[in-house]
Order: structure tokens, then sequence, then C-alpha cells
């Protein structure tokens, strides 16, 4: 181990070695932060003689939490498994999938992205007959999103009396989350709240993962909001082994609910912190750190720090101020070609080494048309994500129902994909059937049937649907995911529906769920016992998985194009 701590340099050295109590690591940009906490981490195991099960690791995406897990892996071995390093929603759907229960929910829960939250939103405020102009869903939707991230549930919730808005938002909010429970689902916001109403509720389910968790690293902690450093401070009021990584100079995230206020009042709540602040920059030249830090210091609350490095000066920083956006494009193009093309046989440039930031979606229209007109290859990154294709969220939609027959959104968005001719005043008369018997939607479609109200065509094509969803269900405890899927696939006759089409968007389509496909394939074989007994991957699992894919876990674009994206 004191090899590996030969490649620290002093600052590194001495975070690895603080193991016990509370520890802020102030880390500036390209300070070697995930070294420390991977080094940390290792120390702790192979020094320490700490188990990795009492290790718990936290990031902001799977990307940069799989990176820690190699990382850590690469200097362990073996010797690494066990170590829990996960996100922060990752980390909850994994302990509600065990305590959810406690809740009134089922442990077969499914988990909303933003596009079913935002459909199962407007289908609670047209039942409320409140006006979209006025009262703007994707409003609604954020409001609801700030008051889970501060921790607050409905019933908490207390509305100015002199605000409509905010009177309304109550009404929603405490609808949105009754709907939810009754389709046994939860959105990304209720990952985090529910835990900590756990936590609350439920000492001994607390007391179980503060026995877990003795060792807790936190990175990236400038983002996180109320909510999540709630959670933090409750795994380690027990043992209070927390050392939490960040910058406050990269705190971008307020617009999402991050406080920067948790890591500049952090030695505040845990008393007897210690403080390190990294700040040798290994990965820009001494022109960019001038710049940022001459930027930076102009902020009279940051932490003081000025980062250092022993990189080359290199090239100058150009300030350009456009006449308009169409001259900001017209530069920042040119000055692509001039990278690119000036002395190709020096320079080894290609277009997958350049980015373009901007602080807007909006923003990229002007760069995308000069971009087209110079014939420079690109690609938007957070563009339509793969999971959210129609085709793939009408599979995952299948896989969803037959998971949780409660989710009474999927069924919705499947119950005609292919067409079976059950009509939409059909599925509006069960909705109300089965909001009056207090059932979750497919369950009052099966009470539906006992009723005399429904036409015998509707009636008969309803009971196809539900012969169908169950013996899917059958399937489903003796095939393997993949194989579900083809049969899924086959028998409700989607892909024959999208071969007669056949137009180029068609044929595009059946692609995209091949491709799907071959990702439940790979995913058995990654982790086959032999080569003739496929990985057990649950339904349940995989559909976890999928739900908290990010943008930037997604983005590995390889292709030689430049990379467009906002600045957030």
């Amino acid at each position: 181990m004191i090899s590996l701590l030969n490649d620290l340099n002093p600052a590194q050295q001495k975070a690895v070695l603080e193991t016990e109590g509370s520890l802020l690591v102030f880390a500036g940009a390209g300070s070697g932060k995930t070294r420390v906490l991977t080094y940390r981490i290792a120390y702790l195991i192979q020094e320490k003689g700490v188990s990795p099960r009492n290790i718990f690791a936290v990031t902001f995406t799977n990307k940069a939490a799989d990176e820690m897990r190699e990382r850590v892996e690469h200097l362990l071995g073996s010797s690494a498994k066990g170590i829990w390093i996960s996100t922060f929603h990752s980390a909850c759907a994994r302990i509600l999938r065990g305590h959810i229960d406690r809740l009134g929910f089922g442990r077969n829960f499914v988990i909303y992205d933003e596009e079913d939250q935002e459909r199962h939103l407007k289908a609670v405020m047209k039942e409320l007959d409140l006006d979209f102009k006025m009262f703007h869903p994707r409003a609604m939707q954020s409001r609801i999103d700030r008051l889970k991230n501060e921790g607050m549930v409905p019933e908490q919730y207390e509305p100015s009396p002199f605000n409509i808005f905010e009177k309304r938002l109550a009404l929603v909010y405490q609808k949105y989350q009754e709907d939810l429970r009754r389709n046994n689902g939860v959105d990304f916001g209720d990952l985090l709240l529910f835990v900590t109403l756990l936590f609350k509720k439920f000492p001994d389910v607390l007391r179980s993962y503060q026995n877990l968790c003795r060792y807790v690293m936190v990175d990236e902690f400038q983002d996180t909001n109320l909510i999540q450093y709630q959670l933090i401070k409750h795994l380690v009021e027990r043992h209070r082994n927390v050392c939490v990584v960040g910058d406050d100079d990269q705190s971008i995230y307020r617009w999402r609910g991050a406080e920067v206020g948790n890591i500049l009042n952090f030695e505040r709540d845990f008393p007897g912190t210690k403080v390190i602040t990294l700040e040798q920059n290994y990965r820009s030249t001494q022109h960019i750190l001038e710049a940022a830090n001459h930027v930076v210091k102009k902020n009279r609350f940051r932490k003081e720090k000025a980062l250092w490095t022993e990189n080359p000066e290199g090239e100058l920083l150009t300030f350009y101020v456009a006449e308009d956006e169409a001259d900001e494009a017209r530069f920042v193009v040119r000055k692509i070609n001039e990278g690119i093309h000036s002395n190709p046989k020096e320079s080894n440039k290609t277009y997958h080494d350049i980015a373009i930031f901007y602080r807007i979606n909006a923003q990229s229209r002007a760069i995308e048309e000069e971009l087209v007109k110079q014939q420079i290859p690109y690609t938007i990154v957070g563009g339509v994500k793969f999971y959210e294709r129609k085709e793939i969220k009408d599979v995952l939609a299948y896989l969803k129902l037959i998971a949780n027959p409660s989710d009474g959104i999927s069924l919705k968005r499947i119950i005609n994909q292919p067409t079976r001719g059950i009509g939409e005043k059909t599925m509006e008369r069960i909705n109300l059937f089965s909001k009056e018997k207090g059932l979750p939607l497919y369950e009052g479609m099966r009470e539906a049937l006992k009723e005399n109200w429904l036409p015998s065509g509707a009636r008969e094509r309803i009971k196809g649907f539900i012969h169908l969803i169950e013996e899917f269900r059958q399937e489903a405890k003796t095939l393997s995911l993949s194989q579900l899927t083809l049969s899924l696939l086959a028998r409700t006759g989607y892909l024959e529906r999208l071969r007669e089409e056949g137009t180029d968007e068609a044929l595009s389509r059946i692609e995209n769920i091949d491709e799907l496909v071959n990702v439940l394939t790979e995913l058995e074989r990654g982790e086959e016992v032999d080569e003739t007994r496929p990985r057990e991957v649950s339904l349940e699992t995989f559909l976890e998985k999928v739900s908290l894919v990010t943008d930037v876990d997604l983005y590995e674009d390889k292709e030689n194009r430049v990379s467009l994206m906002t600045l957030g």
C-alpha cells in the first residue's frame, strides 16, 4: 500500500489516511478526486481491515460509479468484492426493494421516468379540470420535484391562501401521489423521499443500514440537494465516519435543486471536521487555470483555494465578442476548421476531440446550421435517448405491466399497441369504474368483464388482452428475459405490424427493438453461470436499471463528430 501512496501528492495522501470521523475534501477541477476516493477505499480495506460490505460510496451517475468500482477492483482484485458503490437513486431503489412494503407499496413497484411522470400528471390535472394554459403541467411537475427534493410530502405542504397556483398545486400533488400508489409506482423524487420516510418512521430499518454503512463517502458533494444531504446525515449519525468530496466553484445544478450550502455548511453540521484542499491540477494548462482562478475569486462566498499546475503554459485563451448569434456560430466553426485543417501533418486533432457548450438548448440552432453548411459532422448529447424511443418504451411498458399489473400508466400505453380495437370511450369508462371501486386499472378491467355495460365486442377484446398478459406473467416465471421479450413481440403482433408498414421509420424501429433484445441477451450472457446456464436476470432488476439510466451513462460516442451539449 505504501507504494500506492507514493502515486499521490501530499494533500491526496493526507485525504486517504484520514479515515476516522468527518472529512471535507475541497477538490479543485482536475485535482484527482476520483483517485483519492478509490485509494481511500483501498486503504480502508487493505490497511485498516474494514470489510468491503461496510463501505458505501455514492456519486451522481452510473458511469462515475462504474469507473470508481473498476479502479478499486484494479487496486485490490477480488478483495474489493462487496463494496457498495452507487448513485443516490440506485441506492434508494435498492433500499426500497427490501422495505417499501412498510409504506404500503408492493416490492414489485415500477419507477416512472420523466415522460411517464408528465403523462400521469396531465391525467391528474385533467381529472381536476385544470386549464393547462393557466396551470402548465411542466411548471406543476417542476414544483412537485422541488418539494420532494426538500423532503416535503403532500400533507406537509401549506400553500399561501392568496396564491392560486400554490392552492392548485396542493390538490395536484396530493392526487398525483394517491394515483402513483394505486399504480404501485414511484417517480425519481419518491426514491429519495420514501427512503427518508422509512428511516424516520422505522428506526430498525435505519439502524440496519447504519450498521452496514460504517464508512460513507460522497462524490460531487456540491451537487447534493437537501434530501440527499438528509439521507447522508441519517446514515452516518451513529459512526460519524463520513468523507465528502466536492468543489463549491463547480456548483452548476442549483436549477435542479442542488444546494451549494451543503458543502459550505458541512463543518457547522459536523463539528471537528478535518478539511483538506486539493489544489494541484493535472488536467489543464497554466493559462486556463489563471483565467479560471480570476473568474471564481469574484465569488465572496466561496472557500479560498487557488489551483496550480506543473503543466505547460499552453495556448492563450480566446475571448471573442460576437455581433449576433450567426456571427458567433461562424466564428466557432471557423476555429474548428482551423484546428483540424490548418496543419494536418503536425496536428492529430479530430472532430471527436471537440465539444461546443451552450447555456440552453435553443442556442444550438445557429451553431447546427453553420456546422451543416460547412459539412462538419456533429452529435447532440442528451437528444432522444435509446430507452425513450417510442418502440422501446412500448416494449418496456409490456414488461412493466407483466412485472407489476397495478401499473395503469403502462397499461394505457400498450392497450392498443398494436391496435386491438379497444376504444377510448371504453377505456374511460373502465378507468372511472376502477376508481369508483378503488382498484388498479388492470384489476378494474377484470372486474368490468363481470358487468353488463361492456359491449360484447369490447368484452371479447379485453378478455383476449387480459388472457395474453396472464400468459406472459406465467412465462416470466420460466423464460429468460430475452426469451420473454421475443415471445411478447411475436404474440402481440408488434413486430409484424412494423414489418407490414415497411417504411424507413418502421425498419429503424425494428432495428432498435433488435438492439434491445441484444442488450438483454448480452446482460444474461455477461455473467453466465456456465455455457449452458445463462445468469438469471430478474425482470424487476432490469426495469430498475433502465429507469435509472442518465444521459451521461448513455453517452459513449466513438464516431468522429463534434459534440454539442448544454453546461447543465
